[in-house]
């Protein structure tokens, strides 16, 4: 690792940008302190890897529209219940009489349905290819179980078709490190059409703060070239988990999905089969994206335009305290890991 550091801290050539697309890399490059080791030439950017973050305000509105109704109940991770949409969060909506639970799996939901058969609940759905699965696990034991009161309100997201949009679209990104905990679920081949199509390298990598600076060091020996390097053999292969692959698609096919400060992205997402219509609480058509704070620069910082830091509201009126936008919101989110650690550069 110390030939690592030293070739990093010495390193001469081109200015780079590289970006992270997940936000567990996220929090631990910012916990870590890894830019102290990098020289200023090699930048470090922080892209859409927060399911939270980049969730619309429509889907959110959505969410608070279901829990006023007498005959729901809204289950939910507990940071999207503080993330606002239009107007309110699911926390305002709660205090204001709607029904919300927050829980740490989606697997409480079943028994809380099955308790009280006189309520829905509805699921929040968040999530990439690595969450997916577990959506799928509730579905099949709810259709064992004959629990027909569940239902999941989805805004499932993929990884390949955004970072193709940000590479033809933002720009200017010279490798990637590809998401760990989707790489598991996908396999790394996943990553290979984009790499080769840019070419720019993918480094898969784990989530220790030496294992992203061997990924750091890879991308930059690499650079300018098609590649991509597995350095999370431990937990990733080349196919990915076919089980799990398997049943997602028992269950969903691709979709468009609405990205908050990308538009809709076309087969972004993935939706429930029409044969499971039935578990779906209203999730088509939910694109619409208007923050309560015009001032907002979270749509820009999910894209890597804009560093947390160059946001007006960043360390003012925005803080995790008092958030203005998801991105300082969420423990994945960007603003919040810049902020929490003191980071002030990419």
């Amino acid at each position: 690792m110390t030939d690592i550091q030293s070739y990093l801290k010495h390193y001469d050539g081109p200015p780079l940008r590289l970006m992270e697309v997940c936000g567990t890399h996220t929090a631990q490059i910012s916990r870590c302190g890894i830019v102290s080791l990098l020289p200023p030439s090699i930048h470090m950017i922080s892209g859409p890897g927060c399911p939270v973050c980049v969730t619309v305000t429509a889907y959110i509105d959505r969410l608070t529209a279901l829990c006023i109704e007498p005959e729901n109940v809204v289950v939910s991770f507990g940071d999207m219940l503080r993330v606002k949409g239009s107007r309110k969060s699911l926390n305002d909506a709660k205090a204001e009489g709607g029904h919300v639970r927050m829980v740490y799996s989606p697997q409480d939901t079943l028994k809380m349905a099955a308790d009280d058969p006189k309520h829905t609940y509805i699921f929040a759905a968040v999530g990439f290819e690595t969450t997916a699965p577990v959506y799928t696990m509730l579905l099949e034991e709810a259709e064992q179980a004959g629990i027909t009161n569940v239902k999941l309100l989805t805004s499932l997201k993929t990884m390949p078709p955004v970072i193709d949009w940000i590479c033809a679209n933002q720009g200017g990104v010279d490798g990637f490190i590809a998401p760990g905990h989707v790489s598991v679920i996908t396999g790394s081949r996943i990553f290979a059409p984009l790499s080769e199509k840019y070419k720019i390298p993918f480094a898969v990598a784990g989530f220790q703060g030496p294992e992203i600076l061997a990924a750091i060091y890879a991308l930059v020996k690499r650079r300018g070239k098609a590649g991509v390097l597995n350095l999370y053999p431990s937990a990733v292969t080349e196919e990915g988990n076919l089980s799990a692959q398997r049943m997602v698609e028992k269950y969903f096919v691709p979709c468009d999905a609405a990205w908050r400060g990308m538009g809709v992205i076309p087969d972004s997402g993935i939706r429930l089969r029409d044969e499971y219509a039935r578990y779906d609480a209203g999730s088509e058509g939910l694109t619409e994206d208007c923050g309560a704070n015009a001032r907002c620069q979270c749509a820009k910082v999910l894209t890597g335009a804009l560093s947390p830091v160059e946001c007006p509201l960043f360390g003012t009126c925005c803080s995790p305290e008092a958030p203005q936008g998801a991105c300082m919101v969420s423990m994945e989110g960007s603003c919040y890991n810049y902020y929490i650690n003191a980071r002030k550069t990419k």
